[in-house]
């Protein structure tokens, strides 16, 4: 068998970024292309097919399953499904394992309890409020001039953390400027922020029942200390999949195999 012959495509239109995947007649992943996201995705998504046809050649017959916020946008699409059902796939294939993902996006958060062979047994959803995504933490790194490459490592480098009380994203960065300008080292407060964030994962994550292992994906995923605090707060230790962004995308991908 060809490893590197493409079999199917699955494509996260997400509102933070935008990733396709290929994967073989074994469901590997043989290619994989993340970029941020564009307000127009069907001219990203047509830029994205036409990488993949560079890399594989023509895609007649090849299966093109899209997901993510922007999935019915996508029109030449095999079919559409929901983020909950191609995560769990997704990492479920990865990591072999049932138990309980944590998605965290950019615009919305989830907490999957993922059964055998990868299906949705439950799950919650956080879309009404910024403050429990990872949109939160871009915010306020933007505010505190911070790299979001080095969030985590920052917030990790002191133990001291500031209470951040506010459970709205807006009046949480009116509470972080007023705490800078009584002088308080941004150290902590990242930390607190960081908290915060985990609380209300943990709050969903309790609401349906933690089954082990503890999984998580998504772009929050490379950040440190939510991974530390994940493992605090649950006392679980963190699965993480080898590409967390992509997951999705990976897992749309295998559904658009299986249908194949």
């Amino acid at each position: 068998m060809n490893e590197e012959k493409l079999a199917a495509l699955g494509l996260d239109a997400g509102s933070t970024t935008c990733k396709i995947v290929g994967v073989n007649q074994s469901g590997g992943m043989i290619w994989h292309l993340l970029e941020p996201a564009d307000p127009r995705v069907e001219d990203q998504v047509a830029h994205m097919l036409e990488e993949a046809k560079k890399r594989f050649g023509s895609l007649e017959g090849i299966p093109l399953v899209a997901t993510g916020y922007g999935r019915k946008l996508v029109k030449n699409a095999t079919r559409n499904l929901t983020e909950i059902t191609c995560h769990a796939r997704g990492v479920y294939h990865e990591l072999q394992k049932p138990g309980t993902l944590v998605d965290i996006g950019g615009q919305d958060s989830k907490v999957i309890i993922i059964g055998k062979e990868g299906r949705v047994i439950d799950f919650v959803m956080n879309d009404k409020c910024a403050a429990g995504t990872g949109r939160f933490l871009e915010n306020t790194a933007g505010r505190l001039r911070v790299p979001l490459e080095v969030l985590g490592s920052t917030a990790l480098s002191v133990n001291q953390e500031e209470r951040i009380s506010s459970t709205c994203t807006v009046f949480a960065e009116s509470e972080i400027i007023s705490m800078l300008a009584h002088g308080v080292a941004v150290e902590p407060i990242l930390r607190g922020l960081h908290r915060s964030l985990i609380t209300r994962i943990v709050a969903m994550i309790r609401s349906v029942g933690l089954v082990p292992p503890l999984m998580l994906s998504g772009g929050v995923a490379r950040n440190k200390a939510m991974r530390k605090m994940l493992e605090e707060e649950t006392g679980e230790k963190v699965h993480l999949p080898s590409y967390p962004q992509l997951m999705g995308a990976y897992g749309a991908a295998l559904i658009g195999l299986e249908k194949k």
